[in-house]
């Protein structure tokens, strides 16, 4: 069965989103911006999702997940629970 290892922001909004994803497009930390801005419990391990497997995460999040170039950060991808920035480390 396929499993990969990501991390995520989740904010409200998709400017929040987009303004995020620029800060680290020129060099400020995913895993530091998660901690300060993320909604999500996982902000707090700098938004490490730890291992998962498909099916696991709602459908948009697992869509990049398992579909989408590993190493870069994907999104604004909205889900119920608001607008996320996602980056994958593997996939198997």
């Amino acid at each position: 069965m396929a499993k990969a290892m990501a991390r995520h922001i989740l904010v409200k909004t998709e400017a929040e989103a987009t303004a995020l994803k620029k800060r680290i497009a020129t060099g400020e930390a995913f895993d530091v911006l998660a901690r300060k801005h993320s909604t999500c419990p996982s902000g707090k391990k700098g938004g490490d999702l730890g291992e998962v497997r498909p099916g696991q995460m709602v459908r948009a999040i697992d869509q990049v997940i398992f579909n989408k170039p590993v190493r870069e950060v994907h999104g604004p991808v909205k889900s119920q629970f608001g607008y996320h920035l996602v980056q994958v480390f593997y996939r198997e």
